[in-house]
């Protein structure tokens, strides 16, 4: 027994999403991987085919560029000037278009022959924008099957031409220009990505973002070396990650990596811990201690937040960098130390320089090889890699089986600006799988934070009855769809007896029968 797609296809989106990061993080071919975004889309939607159209900036003309599903005869034919027809109509306005039936919308010219075809069909288009500019369009057209999962599906690709804007905007600018050119810009780039692809990826950090693969470069050159490195990037990027991986993927991967936050105690226990101590030599000095650069002998030191040190450890700091040798608090004999220091920081240390608060010298010592660590609002498809990661851990940590993610908590994730970066995602996901009931992580049980209009760039105008009412509406929806169209299973599912499950199915006009297997 076939299950139909529209019972099955919003579990699969995640997994989707997933593999296209790995796609787009591949050094292949430009054409091939937009060749391969189409296939998949017709794998995990219910697409009859698919296509992407680029706007010729020069004659003003939109054409079929990529196409799953068509021949090239009728490629050839799908070509539309500014406003003309749905295409046309989402390049020049820049926002997605739903047609429920293509035979009753006279804007759909079916240039490529789909009016042909008698079965019901949609059409979803939606744009692809890169720096504010609409570069073309991603559309599918598919049999209907319902409202819900066509709005779900709209948002899928709208996801999605987010994702490939920076690839599409390459492969656009390659175009524009001549043969030559073009196949000149072409060989480099294949060079540049087989490049990248044999740089090793820290197995520590999740993303496959063009950011952060050139964040894996510089770890890759800075770790063969014994070079001092900054490494600077907002709170919650993931700086000790990186610290971890220049460490363990260099030549003192076998010795000590020892960390120390700069900002978690008082500037006497800060030199004590960083340089050691002798017996005596204050209150409560017992005995000697090591100090962390000891400790931390043949490999590497971690210096976080390294912006929150008082001048006095600033010079003695200083004195490590340029003599390589530390003295214990009490004890001015030297002790050599063979240690490499990574610092971190997510304050602006020019600027402490200016107000005297940071030591330009200690500065520059630290300041050889910096990293910046871009914030996730920067790397925005490295968010579902994260997101199935994060569930993975916590649904172990906590017992908790969580199957998937529903589109609308991706679609949330994906529009918030995420100020507390990974680790705010990190924080959402655990109270997330902490409050998941049925498997299924839902959009109301994200933090607040990613609710409001505010948050999140979504302006929402309803009532909170119209609020309640669409959240009733998703979640009896989700429960027909896993109980396959069976409205006592579904009803069981909610707490509700088979007649109230029948009253809010007519008050929501949602048709079960949909959900029900093909053959029935």
């Amino acid at each position: 027994m076939t299950t139909s797609l529209a019972s099955n296809h919003e579990s699969k989106v995640v997994s989707l999403l997933n593999q296209l990061s790995e796609i787009l993080g591949q050094p292949k071919d430009l054409e091939d991987q937009l060749d391969q975004v189409l296939r998949m889309l017709a794998d995990y939607l219910p697409i009859r085919n698919s296509s992407l159209t680029l706007l010729n900036r020069e004659q003003g003309e939109i054409y079929i560029e990529r196409a799953y599903g068509l021949s090239k005869q009728q490629q050839n034919k799908g070509r539309y000037k500014l406003g003309e027809g749905i295409t046309g109509t989402v390049v020049e306005t820049g926002k997605a278009l739903i047609v429920p039936d293509i035979w009753k919308e006279p804007r759909f010219l079916s240039r490529t022959h789909a009016r042909e075809e008698k079965a019901p069909l949609s059409f979803i288009c939606v744009p692809i924008s890169y720096h504010n500019e609409v570069l073309g369009t991603l559309s599918s057209e598919q049999f209907f099957e319902s409202e819900e999962n066509l709005e779900e599906d709209a948002r899928v690709l709208e996801i999605i031409a987010f994702m490939i804007s920076e690839l599409v905007s390459i492969h656009r600018l390659e175009h524009e220009k001549g043969y030559e050119e073009n196949l000149r810009l072409k060989n480099e780039n294949l060079k540049l990505r087989e490049a990248l692809s044999q740089e090793l990826h820290p197995p520590n950090i999740i993303g496959n973002s063009s950011v952060m693969r050139d964040v894996y470069s510089l770890i890759d050159k800075v770790a063969k070396t014994n070079a001092t490195t900054l490494i600077l990037g907002e709170s919650g990027v993931g700086k000790e990650l990186v610290a971890a991986a220049i460490h363990h993927l260099s030549e003192r991967r076998d010795k000590p990596f020892v960390k120390f936050n700069c900002a978690a105690l008082p500037e006497g226990i800060i030199e004590s811990e960083l340089f050691g101590h002798e017996r005596g030599a204050f209150t409560g000095a017992v005995a000697s201690r090591p100090g962390r650069f000891e400790l931390a002998q043949g490999g590497t030191i971690f210096l976080d937040e390294i912006g929150e040190v008082s001048s006095l450890v600033q010079t003695k700091l200083l004195r490590v960098l340029q003599e390589k040798e530390v003295e214990r608090v009490g004890n001015a004999a030297p002790i050599k130390v063979d240690t490499r220091i990574i610092a971190a920081t997510n304050r602006n240390l020019e600027e402490l320089m200016q107000t005297d608060k940071f030591r330009q010298d200690l500065y520059y010592r630290l300041n050889v090889f910096p990293i910046v660590v871009p914030p996730l609002r920067e790397r925005k498809t490295d968010i579902p890699l994260l997101t199935d990661y994060f569930i993975e851990q916590f649904s172990k940590k906590f017992n908790i089986t969580v199957k998937r993610i529903s589109t609308p908590a991706i679609d949330m994730l994906m529009s918030y600006h995420w100020p507390g970066n990974v680790r705010e995602l990190q924080n959402c996901l655990e109270r997330a799988v902490l409050l998941c009931e049925d498997g299924v992580i839902r959009s109301y049980q994200l933090p607040p934070t990613l609710q409001s209009s505010t948050s999140s760039g979504t302006n929402y105008d309803g009532t909170l009855q119209e609020r309640l009412d669409n959240m009733e509406k998703e979640m009896i929806v989700d429960a027909l769809k896993e109980s396959k169209g069976n409205m006592a299973k579904a009803g069981k599912v909610l707490g509700l007896t088979e007649r109230a499950m029948g009253l809010r199915v007519h008050k929501y006009d949602i048709n079960f029968k949909l959900f029900r297997p093909a053959s029935e």
